[in-house]
C-alpha cells in the first residue's frame, strides 16, 4: 500500500548508490497472538498525537492500511545494506518494549496464521486516509489480500532513462526466483493453504476486479520511462477511471506488479518478498536479491535476451515457486540459462549455485547458507507443525517466531 506521508525525498542517485528497505510487522496480543489494532497508539506514543509517520534517526515508523500493522523503513536511502539489520533489530526491540505494557508485541512472517479478515480487519481511520478509503470502496479491503500480507519492499534508485531500462529489465528476471528463497506464509486461517507463499497468491488476486492493476505480477518488458507509462501506467489509469472519478488513486503506486516504478523517489520498488522471522534474515535475502539484480544489470547480452522472454512464462515460474518454495522446479530453459549454465534440480540448488558467485557480505552469506539448508521458512514451519497443525501448536510455534524477531535470530537456531 502507498505510504501517505513519505520520508523526505532525497537527491536522485545512480543505480546501486543507495537502498531503501521497508519491513512490515503485525501487532498482536502477547498471550493469544490475536491481532491488536493499535498502530495509532504506538505512533502517538512517539509524537504526542496520532500521526502517520515518525522519524527515529536511521529509520522511520509509519502506519499501513490496517491498524494492526506497523512499517519500519530506512529514513531515506541507506548507503549500504551491510549492518542495516542491526538498526531494524534495535527499533523492533524498542517497539516491543513500548507495546509490552499494552499486552502486545510484534509478530513476523508474511501472514497471520489464523487471522479472520472479515471479523478482525480495522482500517486506518485517521488523517489523510482518503487513499485507503478509496481502495476499500472499490475493492472491499476486508480480505487477506489487503489486511494480512506483510512484506519487505526494496527500493533501488535510477538516475536516468537508461538506468531505469536496465534496472527494470534485470529485476524482471530475478522476480521468479524470489519465493524459492523467501516464502514464509503457508498457513491461512489455521490450515495449510497448499502454497508456501500464500501472500503472493492473495497479492495476485486481490484486485482481479481491475486486472490491469497487477497484470501477471511479473512486469512486461519496457524500453524506456515513456514506454513504461504507455504500456503499464496509462492502461491502469484508464481502467480505474470509472471507479475513481476523483482521481485519488491515479498515481504510480496504484500499479501492483511485483516491481513498480516510484517516480517521486526515482526508484524501482520490489514488492513480492515475504517478511522473514528477523531482520538478519530479511537483510540477507535483500543482499542476495540485489547482488543478482546487479550482476544481470551489468550484462548487456543477458538484458537483451531477457527482454525477449515471455512475461507469461516468467509469471508461471514465479507462481510455481510461490506454491513449492525451494522445491520449485524451474523448467523455463530460456530464462534459467541466463542465470546459470549448470543443471539444477530445484530452487534451493539454483540459489546455492548463484550465491557461490554473488557479492554478498560474509554475515549474509552465513545466514543464507543456514536458510537454504533448512529450506524456506514456510517449509521449516510445515516440518515443525506436521500435516494437521493444532491451534495450540501453531500458537506456540508463532510465539517462538516472535521471540526470534525480538532477539534477531533465525527460527530453530
Amino acid at each position: 500500500m502507498p505510504t501517505i506521508e513519505p520520508v523526505t525525498p532525497q537527491p536522485h542517485l545512480h543505480a546501486f548508490a543507495g537502498f531503501g528497505i521497508e519491513l512490515e510487522y503485525m501487532i498482536v496480543d502477547r498471550e493469544t497472538l490475536a491481532v491488536a489494532p493499535m498502530a495509532d497508539r504506538l505512533l502517538a506514543l512517539q509524537a504526542g498525537e496520532i500521526v502517520n509517520e515518525v522519524v527515529k534517526d536511521k529509520l522511520a515508523w509509519s502506519n499501513e492500511l490496517v491498524l494492526h500493522v506497523v512499517e519500519l523503513k530506512t529514513n531515506g536511502p541507506a548507503d549500504s545494506l551491510r549492518g542495516l539489520d542491526g538498526a531494524f533489530a534495535e527499533d523492533v526491540r524498542e517497539i516491543n518494549a513500548q507495546l509490552s505494557p499494552m499486552g502486545a508485541m510484534l509478530l513476523p512472517t508474511a501472514m497471520h496464521p489464523f487471522f479472520d479478515p472479515a471479523a478482525e480487519t480495522r482500517l486506518w481511520p485517521h488523517g489523510q486516509n482518503e487513499i485507503y478509503a478509496a481502495y476499500d470502496r472499490i475493492f472491499a479491503c476486508q480480505g487477506h489480500g489487503w489486511s494480512n500480507l506483510q512484506s519487505m519492499h526494496i527500493n533501488l534508485p535510477f538516475f536516468d532513462d537508461e538506468e531505469f531500462r536496465r534496472l527494470h529489465a534485470a529485476i524482471r528476471l530475478v522476480l521468479p526466483l524470489i519465493p524459492a528463497l523467501s516464502s514464509a506464509s503457508p498457513l491461512v486461517e489455521g490450515e495449510w493453504s497448499g502454497w508456501m507463499d500464500s501472500r503472493l497468491e492473495f497479492y495476485r488476486d486481490n484486485q482481479r476486479r481491475i486486472p490491469e492493476i497487477a497484470g501477471l505480477v511479473v512486469p512486461e518488458p519496457v524500453a524506456s520511462i515513456r514506454d513504461y507509462s504507455e504500456r503499464i501506467l496509462q492502461p491502469i489509469y484508464r481502467a480505474i477511471g470509472p471507479y475513481d472519478p476523483e482521481g485519488i488513486l491515479a498515481d504510480d503506486w496504484l500499479n501492483s506488479r511485483g516491481a513498480i516504478a516510484r517516480f517521486e523517489r526515482q526508484t524501482i520498488e520490489i514488492r513480492i518478498i515475504d517478511i522473514q522471522e528477523c531482520p538478519t534474515a530479511d537483510l540477507a535475502v535483500a543482499e542476495a536479491v540485489l547482488a543478482l539484480v546487479r550482476r544481470l544489470y551489468e550484462s548487456d547480452e543477458t538484458l537483451e535476451a531477457g527482454q525477449a522472454l515471455s512475461t507469461e512464462a516468467l509469471s508461471s515460474q514465479l507462481f510455481s515457486a510461490a506454491r513449492e518454495g525451494s522445491r520449485a522446479a524451474f523448467d523455463y530453459e530460456a530464462w534459467r540459462s541466463l542465470l546459470t549454465s549448470k543443471a539444477v534440480e530445484d530452487g534451493r540448488a539454483l540459489w546455492l549455485e548463484l550465491l557461490a558467485d554473488l557479492d554478498v557480505s560474509a554475515p549474509a552469506a552465513e545466514t543464507l547458507s543456514t536458510m537454504l539448508e533448512r529450506r524456506t521458512l514456510a517449509e521449516a514451519l510445515r516440518q515443525r507443525l506436521g500435516e494437521q497443525p493444532a491451534r495450540a501448536a501453531v500458537v506456540d510455534c508463532y510465539r517462538e517466531l516472535a521471540e526470534c524477531l525480538d532477539q534477531n535470530r533465525l527460527f530453530g537456531s
